[in-house]
């Protein structure tokens, strides 16, 4: 008899951790890899945010605190939904956990009971579809294709809806297409939702500030009656460059914070103390250079889109915001190049050039692959010309 539970086997480890750590790996032993894999902004935490931390440190705050939250991030978080989404709530429908993805597990683990559907629209983070198997419920993917940019429309999301749906993920923009939902297409999606009364959604915003070309960000809480049926989670990961931090946060319906809570009271307990009081210095302080930090991800991401539609059977779609591209290799996908598959394109790129980017069936999609240019120019130049080089070496 197996000690592991029959739950864990319903999960898989997360493929894009496990593209970073062959990266390194390969590192170690000495090649020079170039890792396309990792969501993290390669820019550092803003000098502001560290002192915070040292100021909390020198002050002593180095104590458990309340499970869910200081009420000084708390407050935070209630003035950033008020200042920037228009969004009111109070303390008791407010949670912050030891980063995003933990925010996301507990809510599952509160709400799902056995048989429980999660519509899931494809592509899609890596994690989710693990944490409802693990929290016993079933997924639902839903695939979006190229023609439609990635994106769930209202007409098959009204098809996909059963007696079973307990909730609906919406990620924008999104990882790992970097696609961003119009306030209308948010507005359809949402009809669809007004008369289904049972179903909860799920706002996925942790790459709210990272959008470009005066892309107009909206959350659905914010532009429908739904808010009373929605957690919108987000974070300082990506917007602050605080992913070490390990500090997400959600608001939503008070019911689902306080089951949140409980989770959180019987697994981590508190996310660290110094990284809340960090988060507080990064949600109240100055604001200015996630502007700039966006403009120069744009730069980053319009360069690899150029590059890579300038390769031979690769095509690329331009992203709305967060820092990926997820482009097509369809094109090299045949008998002449031996390449029957997304993954073996990858392993092969990975092997002859040594540059690591992760196959689009991790995130629900064949036929394609997640770039991440969180990376200097530097690198992203050295990459483009050898993944050009070995889609031309295919023939």
């Amino acid at each position: 008899m197996s000690i592991i539970s029959d739950s864990l086997k319903r999960i898989k480890p997360s493929p894009t951790i496990a593209v970073t750590q062959k990266a390194r790996e390969l590192r170690t032993a000495g090649k020079d890899v170039i890792g396309l894999g990792a969501g993290e902004p390669d820019f550092d935490t803003p000098d502001n945010i560290k002192n915070a931390a040292i100021r909390a440190i020198k002050k002593g705050d180095t104590k458990y605190t309340a499970v869910d939250g200081t009420p000084a991030l708390k407050k935070a978080v209630i003035r950033k939904f008020r200042r920037e989404n228009k969004l009111n709530y109070s303390t008791d429908q407010i949670t912050v956990g030891t980063g995003g993805k933990q925010v996301l597990y507990n809510a599952f683990m509160a709400t799902l009971n056995k048989g429980d559907e999660v519509i899931i629209p494809a592509p899609f983070w890596v994690s989710y579809p693990d944490m409802v198997l693990l929290a016993g419920g079933k997924i639902k993917i839903v695939k979006c294709t190229e023609q439609e940019g990635f994106k769930l429309t209202a007409k098959k999301l009204k098809k996909a809806i059963s007696k079973r749906t307990k909730w609906v993920i919406l990620n924008s923009p999104s990882n790992p297409t970097g696609a961003g939902y119009t306030k209308k297409e948010i507005q359809s999606l949402a009809k669809v939702l007004m008369r289904n009364k049972k179903i909860y959604i799920l706002s996925d915003d942790i790459y709210e500030h990272v959008r470009y070309d005066n892309f107009n960000f909206f959350t659905i809480a914010q532009i429908s009656k739904l808010k009373n049926r929605t957690l919108t989670m987000n974070g300082v990961s990506k917007s602050y460059a605080m992913t070490g931090w390990r500090i997400g946060y959600a608001a939503g319906p008070k019911d689902i914070i306080k089951a949140i809570g409980k989770i959180q009271s019987q697994s981590t307990s508190n996310p660290s103390s110094i990284s809340q009081a960090a988060a507080v210095e990064a949600l109240n302080g100055k604001q200015g250079f996630i502007k700039k930090r966006s403009n120069a991800f744009k730069q980053r991401r319009d360069f690899v889109v150029k590059s890579l539609n300038s390769i031979k059977g690769i095509s690329c779609l331009k992203p709305n915001g967060a820092f990926y591209v997820f482009p097509s290799c369809k094109g090299l996908l045949n008998k002449k190049t031996k390449l029957k598959t997304d993954t073996d394109f990858v392993k092969k790129l990975l092997e002859k050039e040594n540059v690591a980017v992760v196959q689009g069936s991790a995130f629900g999609l064949d036929g394609y692959f997640r770039i991440s240019y969180a990376t200097s120019m530097k690198n992203l130049k050295k990459a483009m010309d050898r993944i050009k080089s070995f889609c031309e070496s295919l023939g």
